[in-house]
């Protein structure tokens, strides 16, 4: 009799498992992030306490009455996402944008006594580097239980993340056709001789843009191969621009062939008018930024600047983006994608697995080694900055 109870329960239990499995559907072609399983963590702040810790937030900011940002993402997001905070908090905001290694020189020319507050989009890789060199303040935002993952946030506590995006290029289909070249689509491609003098990329001295492709390109291949190609894409490139978004930004009027960026600054550029401009996703693989906001070490409105960390990890903020022409994928599990991005091909989930420590340990040697590489023989005029 114990047997046959024995076998009904294992019976039992098997079905039940059938019953909670799942067939897996296959992931659509334009792929938002998706959001990962919750860890286990401390038992969250009830409603009550959460709403008293907002209150006195809040309070705590309007007595300060002041917010200065520094901007690292396009002019449009930062001066909505100021004008959002600065209406809905009474408190007086002022912007100034800068690139992400123009804040991170500012930052640390400054030296724990900053003019700004607030740090505000542009790649997390300088600010993790001005986090590990004690410029940034550790913050426990309570809104970052919004996040989709934990790889969208600093472990302890530097910086958060509002959006990603893809690194990849885009071109002039009409240059190419002009001169009866094939439109690049992997990373060896932007290195053969027929592209000499055709592609525009960023300056890794003041943007965050390659400072991510540095440490991008030696996760993806080792040091060696990494600075290898490092020399030979020197090599066809005509110009380094100040910005990252430099490059997309002179392609649809013909400035240049070939751009190195994000991809959704090319979009941005298409469904402004220039149906020229064609993108791709590198086949062999590519990084993702994660656009993220921190808080200064020594800022002068600390209040003011934790609410505003919370202020940029709602949907109010981040659906801002999109309104201003920024479609970068959104990392909140509860605000809505850009819904321009569904007309393109854009899958996040070719990107690697980019390992944010590594950046952040290595970052400033990388660049000053890419300048050591690249500045013998095209010099260094290239890549000043005034």
């Amino acid at each position: 009799m114990k047997k046959i109870i024995a076998m009904l329960l294992a019976v039992v239990m098997l079905l039940g498992l059938c019953a909670c499995a799942k067939t897996e559907e296959p992931a659509p072609t334009t792929a938002a992030p998706t959001e990962a399983a919750p860890a286990e963590t401390t038992a969250a702040p009830t409603e009550a306490e959460e709403e008293d810790y907002f209150t006195k937030l809040i309070a705590d900011a309007q007595a300060e009455g002041e917010l200065v940002i520094y901007g690292s993402c396009e002019d449009p997001y930062i001066a909505a996402a100021a004008d959002a905070f600065a209406a809905k908090y009474n408190i007086k905001t002022s912007w100034q944008r800068l690139t992400g290694g123009e804040v991170q020189a500012k930052v640390e020319e400054e030296n724990g006594n900053p003019s700004a507050d607030v740090w505000f989009g542009g790649t997390s890789d300088p600010q993790a580097v001005c986090a590990s060199k004690g410029l940034l303040m550790q913050y426990d935002a309570q809104n970052a239980v919004n996040l989709m993952s934990d790889m969208y946030r600093d472990a302890d506590g530097y910086w958060y993340g509002i959006y990603t995006g893809i690194m990849g290029f885009f071109y002039n289909t009409e240059i190419l056709a002009e001169k009866g070249l094939d439109a690049p689509k992997d990373w060896d491609d932007l290195i053969k001789p027929e592209y000499k003098g055709l592609i525009w990329f960023s300056n890794p001295n003041t943007a965050s843009t390659s400072k991510l492709f540095l440490n991008a390109t030696v996760q993806m291949w080792g040091q060696e191969k990494a600075e290898e190609y490092w020399y030979n894409l020197d090599q066809n490139v005509e110009q380094y621009t100040k910005s990252g978004g430099g490059p997309s930004k002179n392609v649809g009027p013909g400035e240049c062939a070939i751009g190195i960026g994000f991809l959704h600054d090319a979009v941005y550029q298409i469904v402004s008018g220039y149906d020229n401009i064609g993108m791709a996703v590198p086949a062999s693989g590519t990084a993702a930024e994660v656009g993220a906001v921190s808080i200064f070490e020594g800022a002068k409105h600390p209040n003011a600047a934790k609410l505003f960390i919370e202020f940029c990890l709602t949907p109010e903020c981040v659906e801002l983006a999109a309104t201003t022409g920024s479609y970068q994928f959104l990392v909140l599990k509860n605000a809505k994608q850009p819904e321009v991005l569904e007309k393109f091909d854009l899958d996040i989930s070719v990107c690697i697995d980019y390992d944010f420590a590594d950046a952040k340990a290595h970052t400033t040697e990388r660049v000053e080694r890419f300048m050591e590489v690249v500045n013998g023989e095209n010099g260094s005029d290239r890549f000043l900055t005034s």
